[in-house]
């Protein structure tokens, strides 16, 4: 036994370290196969997690695609972060460390982009809330049209000559919002005014029975029209009809022209403001 020790080679130092370097070798190429194992299966179910979640909103009419379509990036982004902590421990390196140097990070760029942040935070509360939807016709700032986007920085609108509006979120969630698209029905609005020499009753008759002759009007509820004021040179009525919600527009502008025509041939009086000029005589 001790001869089998006396003539077993010593390895030398040289030998020692090739050891070593080759172990290190295989440790890392270890190290980085399972890093591009895990970003692989990562990247792979945050896709398949995005799309699930995303497709079920495109799968059921009365759900809203655009707060799935945020859910699913949240968690795929979710998903991401976790995939990329996992990959740092397995290069040893300690995760703590690199949250606690993400914050502060975060933090800084936070306070150089608060009006960034406060876009994203009210797309944040429009998706969540939904008070307006892809597809519905609003007001909002000032400004009428279709929304086409709601993303987390701006909202965007199709106005009614089809322009692009852009809206920054925080001016859609800090301001009255108007939509026109939430109930099915609406309740059409006029004023007509007629002289102060014609018969109200007839009036009435003829304005009613022109709207409520056509199909879009609504017997019930039921019609409201009624004298509103007496003006300088006329007397007006207003007219308060249901319709709806899709034919509103086209609807209120037929009905004006068409009550102006019944009017004409009914023979009643609209006014209209005039002057009377007198020239004084040339002879004085």
């Amino acid at each position: 036994m001790i001869e089998e020790i006396l003539t077993t080679p010593i390895l030398n130092d040289r030998s020692l370290g090739d050891l070593l370097s080759l172990e290190l070798l295989v440790s890392v190429l270890g190290d980085v196969l399972a890093a591009v194992l895990i970003l692989f299966v990562g990247f792979i179910l945050s896709g398949w997690a995005m799309r699930r979640i995303t497709g079920i909103g495109g799968r059921n009419a009365h759900l809203d695609v655009t707060l799935f379509s945020f859910l699913g990036n949240i968690v795929r982004y979710a998903i991401l972060a976790f995939t990329f902590l996992f990959v740092l421990n397995t290069f040893g390196i300690q995760t703590t460390s690199v949250v606690a140097v993400f914050g502060a990070a975060g933090l800084a760029i936070g306070l150089a982009l608060q009006g960034t942040l406060a876009n994203v935070a009210a797309g944040v509360m429009l998706i969540f809330f939904r008070p307006i939807k892809v597809g519905d016709f609003v007001e909002v700032n000032g400004q009428n049209g279709t929304v086409k986007e709601i993303s987390l920085n701006f909202t965007e609108l199709a106005s009614i000559a089809n322009v692009q509006i852009i809206i920054p979120n925080k001016e859609v969630w800090g301001n009255t919002i108007t939509n026109y698209s939430v109930y099915p029905m609406r309740r059409a609005e006029w004023t007509f005014g007629v002289s102060y020499g014609t018969n109200l009753k007839h009036a009435e008759e003829v304005i009613l029975n022109t709207i409520m002759d056509d199909p879009r009007s609504k017997a019930d509820p039921e019609p409201f029209i009624q004298v509103k004021s007496l003006n300088e040179s006329s007397v007006d009525f207003l007219v308060r009809v249901w319709c709806d919600n899709a034919v509103a527009f086209a609807y209120q502008a037929d009905m004006t022209r068409k009550v102006k025509e019944a009017m004409d041939e009914a023979g009643i009086d609209i006014p209209f403001p005039t002057r009377t000029v007198f020239m004084p005589n040339e002879a004085l």
